[in-house]
């Protein structure tokens, strides 16, 4: 999923923000809660997928479409990310100021990515050593597959979104890690925007969306795809779509258009009708730009209730919940087999139900420590340390262009 960004000035409300430089551009209203209640559907969809008496098959596709709010993540993230840095890369993309690019998005996605997994694995140690003190048999960590040995690996470089299903500790986070490398390419993305031929321009429009649709057929149009190479051939094209967005979005036809309370009720009623009468994925998906264009216009009541306090603070956490509840999860089943109880599956609705809310809430309280903690303190302490780590580079570089002293000098000055 797309983290917060780090832009706080306001919007002026008169229409798309002005072109800024990176890192102070406009703070795009309407998208953070936007990304709070998207993050609020994943926790939903995952959470009554573990007990059999709430699957989400049973109840509704309001919950469970909820996978598809990574494919909304993915346009979030394009549009988000063309919107910092579209200046900085407008011209020419130099290694320095791609070199800054890459340690902002590592500072931004790492410190709660690390620490959670370090947690998942003080779990699974703690689970294993309360088995063992309990005479009960131990499974150690396995060396491959799924929370195993290579699989920890892997996380630390953040390549897990490679191939998810063996090498996941905290599954969620095969998106970040896909998001990852598709901040590798934005920079040369941008620079193409900006300076190709309309033919140029034209084609990274069309790719993408031929991409998807190839990936809807292969599919069978099925976009619960987060394993290997149909997991990059799905958020992919979804966040150059995402920075095309952006670009329509500049213009103030499209602001006009979008802006009105009444378009932004016709796209959200579109959206959950269509997940009420069981639409396609595809059509689904391809409402969310609409649903993602009318949110950051909006100008009248729907856009004074999308930013709501409750809503911004639920995505000002969005990213530590998106990460920690399948930790929640995890230690909750773990802690149910321990128990003795058997598991989900035998549970009462009742009791069901009462879990799950009490999981979600759990989720909700360590996602807002988290953020103040882990998130934000991290994030400045990479930061400072880059920045320290270029200093010190400089400084070196600087002494060694340095001429070496004339030992002569004083011998010659004397005679």
């Amino acid at each position: 999923m797309p983290p917060q960004q780090d832009t706080r000035a306001l919007s002026n409300g008169q229409g798309p923000a002005r072109r800024t430089r990176s890192p102070a551009a406009a703070f795009l209203p309407g998208l953070t809660p936007l990304r709070g209640i998207a993050a609020l559907w994943v926790v939903l969809y995952h959470y009554t997928k573990v007990f059999p008496a709430l699957h989400p098959d049973h109840i509704s596709r309001l919950i469970g479409g909820g996978y598809l709010a990574v494919d909304l993540f993915f346009l979030l993230s394009g549009f988000v990310m063309t919107h910092v840095y579209r200046d900085t890369f407008a011209s020419t993309v130099e290694w320095k100021g791609y070199a800054h690019f890459l340690e902002a998005r590592v500072a931004r996605l790492y410190p709660l990515h690390l620490a959670i997994l370090l947690l998942f694995l003080a779990t699974a140690l703690t689970a294993n050593a309360a088995r063992l003190a309990a005479g009960a048999t131990v499974e150690p960590i396995p060396l491959e597959g799924a929370r195993s040995l290579s699989a920890f690996l892997a996380n630390l470089v953040m390549l897990q979104g490679l191939h998810a299903s063996a090498l996941s500790w905290n599954y969620p986070a095969w998106s970040i890690s896909v998001e990852f490398m598709a901040y590798l390419l934005l920079p040369a993305l941008l620079l193409l925007l900006c300076r190709a031929s309309t033919a140029a321009k034209a084609a990274v429009v069309c790719l993408p969306l031929a991409a998807l649709g190839w990936f809807a057929h292969v599919t069978h149009g099925d976009f619960n795809q987060w394993d290997g190479p149909l997991a990059l051939l799905r958020c992919g094209p979804e966040f150059v779509l995402g920075v095309v967005l952006y670009r329509i979005w500049l213009t103030r036809a499209a602001h006009r258009i979008l802006r009105s309370d009444a378009g932004f009720a016709l796209i959200v009623l579109c959206v959950l009708l269509g997940l009420l009468l069981g639409a396609a994925d595809m059509t689904l998906v391809a409402l969310f730009p609409l649903l993602l264009l009318t949110s950051v216009s909006n100008e009248g009541v729907a856009g004074r209730l999308l930013n709501a306090p409750p809503l911004v603070w639920l995505g000002e956490i969005s990213y530590a919940l998106y990460l920690f509840h399948d930790l929640v999860q995890y230690a909750t089943t773990r802690i149910l087999g321990g128990a003795g109880i058997g598991g989900p599956a035998s549970l009462t609705p009742a009791q069901s139900l009462l879990l799950c809310a009490a999981m979600a809430a759990l989720s909700l309280l360590l996602a807002a420590a988290a953020h103040q903690r882990i998130e934000v303190p991290g994030r400045r302490y990479l930061r400072g340390a880059f920045e320290r780590g270029r200093a010190k580079l400089t400084s070196a570089l600087a002494s060694r262009r340095q001429p070496p002293p004339d030992l002569d000098w004083p011998r010659q000055a004397s005679t």
